[in-house]
């Protein structure tokens, strides 16, 4: 199964990034020996001056384009479900186990994601009731990809 991550903005150098990037990196180490793999991840950007609600519905075309053809679509938002480390785990493998062969988590840009994306969605994944910057959210979506893998094989990095 391989799991990409798709967002709205670029992310630049500096410490976000670097933690992205290192968690990216095992999580591609780690995840392949269970069957995991990570798909680049894809920056999408709109550059056109639009209002608020034009401009979180192309965002939302954007993502879409993005994501894998036929990829289970994982959108992350504050109002979704907020599932311990273990119950992530499960799902993701469940995911793997029954056949899925592409998931694609979507992060919307600073103004949150596009109700198409929240309605087309197999499920909506949150981090809990706050809202987290979006470019943070990234980290905090690798990070938790990185655990769920380490979960599924045993490896002791989740303490709980």
């Amino acid at each position: 199964m391989r799991v990409q991550i798709c967002a709205v903005g670029r992310l630049r150098a500096g410490p976000e990034k670097q933690l992205l990037d290192d968690y990216l990196s095992r999580l591609d180490a780690s995840g392949r020996a269970i069957g995991i793999a990570t798909a680049p991840l894809v920056e999408v950007e709109e550059k056109r001056r639009l209002g608020d609600a034009a401009l979180k519905a192309r965002e939302g075309e954007l993502l879409q384009a993005a994501a894998a053809k036929g990829a289970l679509i994982v959108a992350l938002d504050e109002r979704g479900r907020a599932e311990p480390s273990e119950a992530f785990a499960k799902r993701l493998g469940d995911w793997r186990d029954g056949g899925t062969s592409d998931v694609a988590f979507l992060i919307g840009g600073a103004g949150g994601l596009a109700p198409q994306i929240r309605d087309s969605a197999a499920h909506i994944l949150a981090f809990g009731p706050a809202t987290w910057p979006h470019m943070l959210a990234r980290v905090m979506l690798a990070e938790q990809l990185y655990r769920a893998v380490t979960i599924l094989s045993g490896h002791p990095y989740h303490r709980a």
